[in-house]
């Protein structure tokens, strides 16, 4: 095969075979660029999701006790304290209690609003602004307001004792504790999911309402057999959100009850903020940490496995 020499200042060139070609050709610069523009992402991800999972896995086999300086290595010990733990049922069931109860009420009532919201009524506009701006308020000062009004003295047993109704202490009462959290909670954020349904129903096509009602179909057999239909893939997402967010629930707990009376109200994310850094059981605080993580992408996983039973286009 032919070479060429070709001298560049007088000095012969590196001989290239013809028709050879050359490294970084437009598709691997295409490549590269690719790469550098997720490369942040990437870095991010390793450094405060993968690296974190990863230490949280070394502690959980260790015993930390940070007063002592103490780092010993237990192997599988706080993992096999899960099942002596008196107090992780009662916790586990909280959980599940608020997790249930968030998650019916958020996307019930996100879902009504939206759809009342979506009607051609004057003065939509100023509700949609009024039922989302709890979404942008700080989520610490939206509890320490409604702190102060389901004291025992607060607003709210204000209010009702102006229609003669002695209300209880929202906040001490072991059955109306859980049910104030709820409803806390589900106040500051049900903007987001409805924000989400109402997106979702102003995509629905017109013709398909005016098509049923050329059929007799009713109001609610309308909204079963075209608008949930259509809008099941916001359900999928807007489930999917609420589900993991209530299980990530601290701050509301930790300034509203404490966890209390008794454990009524310790989640899980509080119960191992209680025994990580109140108690110092580092080591057994990371093991909740992955229990909690494990329940948290078992569930993600499921909805995510079932949408192919209900969710519109989904096969």
């Amino acid at each position: 095969m032919s070479q060429t020499d070709t001298r560049v200042g007088g000095a012969a060139a590196p001989p290239t075979r013809a028709g050879s070609r050359p490294y970084w050709t437009s598709r691997r610069r295409d490549q590269l660029t690719g790469y550098l523009f997720i490369a942040p992402q990437l870095f991010g991800s390793a450094v405060f999701v993968i690296l974190p999972l990863i230490l949280v896995v070394w502690y959980s086999l260790h015993e930390w006790n940070v007063l002592a300086g103490t780092f010993e290595f237990v192997g599988a010990e706080n993992y096999s304290a899960l099942a002596d733990d008196a107090n992780l049922g009662s916790v586990l069931r909280a959980t599940g209690l608020f997790s249930v109860g968030l998650v019916v009420f958020n996307l019930a009532l996100a879902l009504l609003l939206a759809v009342l919201l979506n009607q051609k009524l004057r003065g939509t506009i100023l509700f949609r602004t009024l039922f989302f701006s709890p979404v942008v308020v700080s989520l610490v000062a939206w509890t320490i307001v409604w702190g102060f009004l389901l004291q025992d003295n607060g607003g709210v047993n204000g209010l009702l004792d102006t229609i003669g109704v002695d209300g209880p202490n929202w906040l001490r009462g072991e059955g109306t504790a859980m049910l104030s959290v709820i409803v806390v909670q589900v106040f500051k954020n049900v903007g987001l999911n409805m924000v989400l349904f109402l997106a979702a129903l102003q995509g629905v096509p017109a013709e398909l309402y005016e098509a049923a009602e050329v059929d007799g179909a009713s109001r609610m057999r309308q909204f079963w057999r075209i608008t949930v239909p259509l809008i099941s893939p916001t359900i999928l997402l807007t489930s999917i959100i609420t589900v993991v967010g209530s299980l990530q629930v601290f701050a509301q707990i930790a300034v509203l009850t404490q966890g209390g009376p008794g454990t009524s109200t310790t989640v899980l994310v509080y119960y191992l903020y209680q025994q990580a850094f109140q108690f110092h059981h580092f080591g057994y605080g990371a093991t909740l940490s992955i229990v909690l993580f494990a329940i948290v992408l078992a569930l993600t996983v499921l909805q995510w496995q079932m949408r192919k039973r209900w969710v519109h286009h989904e096969s």
